[in-house]
């Protein structure tokens, strides 16, 4: 089976990196460094014997920087490599570790890339984050014995019904892994569904709630949104994707039938629609201020956060946030960074790829699920007219994820004790 999949794979490269060069035209990082996608790298990008760790993107790249601070202070002496799929993934790690950790594209899942991608650098341990099941990588790490961990991992239903269907081939990639640290019982349950063996599952929580915020957070989105916006208040909708900036501009008309004093920051997900959702602003007639131009918005109606790296502090610096990808079937993003802000949360209906932390924010009373953007301009007015509920509303979710957090230690503790037993075993 995984012969037949190599060989469709293979046949698949024209249309893939037909799709890469399309993707160049809007973002020309994706036209930069191609042959690392095909496991040839620079002498210079080489080191070996690395603790290796895995993150598709931004969002992974985001919750994969605290446990790589942490595995670096448990083993000071060992390289690390990052490697992302996205320029934008690829941007974030070099912005945040620099130089303290090696960084590449992850190679295509062909048997001939994979195999100079492990042979160039060696891991000693392969961490893999969230849900990239890749079966030539997974083989390859098998039977080179190299550890290999999925961690902060988690399985959608709909995921986990497509891998079913896939049966024995599942299962037998599976068989590689050697430890899958679950963020919860149901996806957890879900990974046993599909195949893995029952010896590396473990709950170990979800590392995104062990986020990491300077001590003077707060204190910086007060400074923040005195200097950008004043006193007015202030929605924050992020992370939205095409087709939902449409619906929180209608939402957002109407709220300002009510409130005409409220400012939107808007947040779309990836930079190459930055410059298109400034036009869609501007068509549907609201004044619009730019963060790229190091711009205020004391009069403007909308506050284009088009950069990256700020969303964290401009939660601090909001009364209110949405979270998109949810108004949209992409399937939500994460509700727990703004939940730390001590704001209330709003998320609409396609949360299946974060349905464990919406459902649990959403009983512990941090956040609020609505079904379409007339009902979204609904709730922010409620909540922009009672105060006391939207503060309750922040504080709500603000103890929710302080109470979840401590995942982080769990996972460092058992990819450490992964290396040491496999370590034993070589011996």
């Amino acid at each position: 089976m995984r012969l037949i999949y190599s060989v469709l794979f293979y046949a698949l490269i024209p249309l893939v990196l037909a799709r890469m060069a399309w993707r160049g035209r809007r973002e020309p990082a994706y036209c930069h460094r191609w042959l690392e996608r095909f496991g040839f790298y620079g002498q210079a990008d080489v080191v070996q014997d690395v603790i290796w760790i895995h993150a598709v993107s931004v969002g992974e790249s985001e919750a994969a920087f605290p446990l790589i601070r942490a595995l670096r202070r448990r083993f000071p002496e060992t390289p690390f490599l990052v490697t992302t799929t996205t320029p934008t993934g690829s941007a974030r790690v070099k912005a945040v570790l620099g130089n303290e950790v090696s960084h590449v594209y992850l190679p295509y899942d062909l048997p001939i890339a994979v195999t100079r991608f492990l042979a160039n650098f060696q891991p000693r341990l392969a961490v893999i984050m969230e849900t990239e099941i890749w079966p030539n990588l997974f083989h390859g790490c098998g039977s080179r014995g190299i550890p290999l961990a999925i961690v902060n991992a988690r399985l959608s239903e709909r995921s986990a019904r497509g891998y079913s269907r896939l049966g024995h081939f599942t299962r037998n990639t599976l068989a590689n892994v050697r430890l899958i640290a679950a963020q919860s019982q149901a996806d957890a349950e879900r990974f046993l569904s599909v195949g893995a063996d029952p010896d590396s599952v473990q709950v170990t929580g979800n590392i995104k709630f062990d986020i990491e915020l300077p001590e003077d957070y707060f204190e910086q989105g007060i400074i923040l949104r005195d200097t950008l916006f004043g006193k007015r208040p202030v929605w924050i909708a992020a992370s939205t994707h095409e087709g939902e900036e449409s619906l929180v501009l209608k939402a957002f008309t109407e709220i300002r039938v009510a409130h005409p004093e409220l400012l939107l920051v808007l947040v779309p997900r990836h930079p190459p629609r930055f410059d298109k959702v400034a036009e869609l602003c501007i068509n549907e007639g609201f004044t619009l201020s730019r963060r790229s131009l190091n711009e205020t918005a004391m009069q403007a109606d909308v506050f284009l956060l088009d950069t990256l790296g700020e969303l964290r502090l401009f939660y601090a610096a909001s009364d209110i946030a949405f979270i998109g990808g949810s108004l949209v079937p992409v399937g939500g993003h994460n509700v727990l960074e703004a939940a730390i802000a001590g704001i209330p949360v709003i998320f609409g209906p396609h949360m299946f790829n974060f349905l464990e932390a919406g459902r649990r924010l959403k009983e512990a009373g941090g956040a609020v699920q609505i079904s379409d953007a007339e009902a979204l301009a609904g709730i922010v007015i409620e909540l922009l007219h009672d105060f006391n509920r939207n503060l309750r509303m922040g504080e709500c979710g603000k103890e929710f994820v302080e109470a979840g957090r401590g995942a982080l230690g769990r996972v460092e503790e058992a990819l450490a004790q992964l290396m040491v037993y496999t370590s034993q075993e070589q011996c």
